[in-house]
């Protein structure tokens, strides 16, 4: 009998390969949605994955003054869009929910119609992305109502390294979500090697020395293949080298010039974390809806999940 995804995250000697992907704009057509996701799942018939991230896409202009690269548009409730990519893929989904928005007696009712309506039960909540404007509920507290809820979920977390790299406690918060009742972690797309080693070290250090096991990491990779999605994925938080940044731009072929770079820093990831036995998994997105970026991003998919897969047999060799 397959496992399921929830059964796989638990299992360290287990493989997890996850697709990233955001709801269609509001607005869109039901007829239109069920076409979308059909497109979705039609590149990706000839890859095997576990399952798919469905984002919760918010307006996070309040976190920086730089203006938006791409302009804002609300989307489709990510539930209706993971039920019906489930329904499709006859695979397990994870969706995202921003919290911030709605206070503590909606965001109940939210969960019962999460678990009744929409028979979701892998969950990612996702904070304010700034302390400024209206914060109706707090991620700290958003936790504590699921965790009082009648209904039980499968709870993931947020992990970004770029905080890490600045205040050096993103480890403390994977603890503290651990406590609140995270049983993973989906980490920010990754351009900066480095700065990701650095969070796992920690994490896996902070673990030891409280005798506790550590929850899955899973990787976020993403494709870059023009100025404007780069200047995007800044816009997001996520950390460009320098030296990397002009790599992907003066390269004549930006997209699999990016791709190259992620592949050399998984790479380099598995290789410095290897002894550290933080299980790790893997989760391809496409920033753009360019077709180019999109292709990009299966071939990304392929290249890297071989990677993981190879890192993992090495591993179970050696044990």
């Amino acid at each position: 009998m397959a496992l399921s995804l929830q059964q796989k995250i638990q299992d360290p000697t287990q493989g997890v390969y996850l697709i990233g992907t955001t709801p269609p704009k509001m607005g869109t057509e039901k007829d239109k949605v069920t076409e979308i996701a059909n497109k979705l799942l039609g590149r990706l018939h000839e890859i095997e994955y576990d399952g798919l991230v469905i984002y919760d896409i918010q307006d996070e202009s309040s976190r920086t003054s730089v203006p938006r690269p791409f302009p804002f548009k609300h989307t489709v409730d990510p539930r209706e869009y993971s039920l019906l990519l489930s329904d499709l893929s006859e695979l397990d989904v994870i969706t995202y929910k921003s919290v911030a928005q709605r206070g503590v007696e909606e965001f109940n009712d939210w969960l019962t119609e999460t678990k009744e309506k929409y028979a979701l039960n892998n969950l990612v909540l996702v904070g304010s992305p700034s302390s400024e404007g209206e914060i109706k509920l707090s991620l700290p507290n958003a936790y504590n109502a699921l965790s009082e809820h009648q209904n039980k979920f499968f709870l993931g977390g947020v992990t970004i390294a770029e905080r890490h790299a600045s205040k050096r406690n993103e480890h403390e918060r994977l603890l503290e979500k651990t406590a609140q009742g995270c049983e993973y972690f989906i980490s920010q797309a990754v351009y900066d090697a480095q700065a990701t080693i650095d969070l796992i070290t920690s994490y896996a250090r902070s673990c030891k020395q409280q005798g506790l096991t550590p929850n899955r990491i899973i990787l976020t990779f993403t494709p870059c293949g023009s100025e404007k999605t780069l200047e995007f994925m800044q816009w997001l938080g996520i950390s460009v080298p320098e030296a990397t940044k002009w790599r992907i731009l003066d390269s004549e072929q930006s997209l699999n010039e990016s791709v190259r770079i992620c592949r050399e820093n998984l790479n380099l990831i598995l290789q410095s974390c290897a002894h550290l036995d933080v299980p790790l998994g893997l989760n391809i997105e496409s920033l753009t809806n360019r077709k180019e970026e999109i292709d990009a991003s299966i071939n990304l998919y392929r290249l890297l999940k071989a990677t993981m897969e190879l890192n993992l047999a090495e591993k179970q060799l050696a044990s």
